[in-house]
């Protein structure tokens, strides 16, 4: 008999091991979720890299076309305003051609007229061809020692008297106490007037219109190409009209290549300016011979290029983070039956006898399923004498291994975690999570039943903690601290969760006031005492007097039931030791756990 069971013994490590080497060294779920997961993750990466080019091209192109679309609207809108100018001085121009006004007085009043049509004209003047100043729009007079035919707009007009010129921003100079940085337009015009001696003078004379610069500086100050890109006016001799930078410009510490943009005609240039590649935009500027001239860095779409490639990384690992979820998802669904027989293996290898492996797949699994059932049949027949002590405390065993992660209770708790996630409340999911993880470390233990009484302190404490946060503080509770000769012995793991459980569920829950948990142990008699009290809503003595002979039907997440804990305790350690439970109703109830003091290397 002894041979036989010793040949049956050794068949069954032969079979774990074949089982083992099979499933566990070269795991089905292993290789299906890594194969799963390279197919994949390789064609998404393929897929990113074409995507990431087009995505690039495609802003770079964009890039490109807001830059265009920058500047025309720029130059429509500057284009406007010369125009506006224009209009002005054509409004003025053809008055005086028409011989409407007959002296100074009334070109003078002609000016003021106009004057009042733009807000952004500040002086108009009518000049004789030597410079002599026929009629203005100031009150003010010209300034004293002043030379009209030095002035770089005179000049201009009359070297080309055929055309509208526009000059560079300079500070109004002609009237005494005026001082705007204007833009000058003139032009040839008919005038008549009295001269010195009274005489009516018809001649050709020079129409000069100052406009305000801060209106053309109003159009461009806000436009910007790109993080660092700009826009400038330049005229046909390169003095700069407008450029966001000027003052540094003119004080030396910023260099502008205006002789590159003077000598280009419209169009887009690459240029290489100091040390840093740039794209220059140039548009002319309706009506007149000034240019907008925008320029853009390359630095900057190579920035664009960084955010593209950032997003396309962050993209693949999440991607990929979610393939192997879902790969793992499928291949524990394809390897589960395998799963679930070698489960059943190692519960015969840890001496469980008493199962039936009724294991769905294919052909192959259900035939193994059917042999394993035959010789754990056999193995039963021959160790049919079981003390029943020993029977009860495996069931209490393979129970409370069972009921050690509540399904419901993980649920919620995950729940409350995705909600507080939504809601930002990134302290309470971090303080939840990690009491979470603290219980189901303490719940596995590595496999035992035997933990410190500190250990179970901390599982009861992180417990409290997710009850706590769950229910928006219902309940304080406290774990009073207890000394050294309580805190390193032993105990059975999970006795303090299902009496805390009760005391939320079915004494503090129902109050309308916030309610309290405390725990504390000493020593009494050579026995320790766990203690649970809450200020709850209590239990009438008959009910009382029921909970640990016979169980009550559970509620929702209660736990494996404060039976089983008075249960299991005696199982171990015997009938003087267990549950005491006493209660009043509106007052509270008291759970007094009693165990033995065990050393650090005993556990029953």
């Amino acid at each position: 008999m002894l041979c036989l069971n010793l040949k049956i013994k050794k068949n069954i490590f032969k079979i774990i091991r074949i089982f083992r080497s099979t499933f566990r060294v070269s795991s089905l779920q292993s290789v299906i979720t890594i194969s799963f997961t390279l197919l994949i993750v390789t064609g998404m990466i393929l897929m990113s890299l074409v995507l990431y080019n087009k995505f690039y091209q495609t802003a770079k192109i964009n890039s490109s076309i807001s830059t265009s679309q920058i500047m025309d609207q720029v130059n429509i809108n500057l284009g406007s305003y010369i125009s506006g100018m224009s209009e002005v001085s054509n409004l003025v121009n053809d008055e005086l051609k028409r011989g409407v006004p007959s002296n100074d007085n009334d070109i003078g009043k002609l000016l003021g007229m106009a004057l009042k049509l733009r807000k952004d004209i500040v002086t108009l003047g009518v000049f004789s061809k030597n410079g002599e100043l026929v009629a203005s729009s100031s009150k003010e007079k010209l300034k004293k020692g002043l030379n009209i035919q030095e002035e770089e707009w005179f000049k201009e007009e009359r070297l080309q008297p055929e055309i509208l010129h526009y000059s560079y921003p300079h500070v109004e100079n002609l009237f005494a106490g005026k001082h705007l940085w204007v833009v000058s337009l003139s032009r040839d015009t008919n005038i008549s007037y009295n001269d010195t001696l009274g005489n009516q003078v018809n001649e050709k004379g020079v129409l000069l219109v100052n406009m305000n610069f801060s209106a053309i500086n109003e159009l461009c100050q806000n436009v910007s190409l790109g993080k660092r890109g700009y826009m400038y006016i330049i005229d046909k001799n390169g003095n700069i009209i407008y450029h966001p930078q000027q003052q540094m410009i003119y004080a030396g510490i910023k260099k502008e290549n205006i002789d590159f943009a003077v000598k280009r005609q419209e169009g887009n240039y690459i240029e290489d300016y100091n040390g840093e590649e740039t794209v220059v935009s140039i548009k002319s500027v309706k009506n007149t011979e000034w240019k907008l001239v925008g320029v853009s860095y390359n630095n900057d779409m190579i920035t664009t290029k960084k955010d593209i490639y950032s997003y396309f990384i962050f993209i693949l690992i999440v991607s990929i983070f979610i393939i192997c979820s879902i790969s793992i998802l499928i291949s524990a669904r394809i390897s589960m039956p395998i799963r679930k027989l070698e489960k059943l293996m190692r519960k015969v290898e840890q001496g469980e006898l008493n199962i039936y492996a009724d294991v769905s797949g294919e052909r192959e699994v259900k035939q193994l399923s059917k042999t394993f059932n035959l010789m754990i049949s056999r193995i039963r027949q021959l160790l049919e004498q079981i003390i029943e002590e020993q029977e009860e405390k495996r069931k209490s065993e393979l129970k409370a291994l069972q009921a050690q992660i509540n399904p419901h209770f993980l649920y919620n708790t995950l729940d409350s975690i995705v909600w507080m996630a939504e809601n930002d409340e990134n302290d309470g999911v971090v303080q939840m999570v990690t009491a979470l993880a603290n219980l189901f470390r303490i719940s596995i233990s590595r496999g035992g039943d035997i933990i410190d009484i500190k250990e179970e302190l901390q599982h009861a404490r992180s417990y409290l903690i997710i009850q706590q946060i769950r229910y928006g503080d219902k309940f304080d509770f406290i774990i009073e601290e207890m000394s050294p000769s309580i805190m390193n012995h032993k105990t059975l793991k999970i006795i303090l969760q299902p009496i805390i459980e009760n005391a939320i569920y079915h004494g503090i829950k129902g109050m309308v006031d916030k309610g309290n948990i405390t725990i504390s142990g000493q020593v009494i008699e050579n026995r320790i005492c766990l203690c649970v009290t809450d200020d709850g809503l209590g239990m009438p003595p008959d009910k009382v007097s029921k909970i640990l002979i016979k169980e009550e039907k559970r509620e929702k997440s209660s736990g494996i039931g404060v039976k089983n804990v008075h249960e299991r305790i005696q199982l171990y350690y015997g009938p003087e030791y267990g549950l005491e439970i006493s209660s009043e109703v509106d007052e509270g109830t008291k759970v007094k756990i009693w165990l033995p003091l065990l050393g650090e290397q005993e556990g029953g």
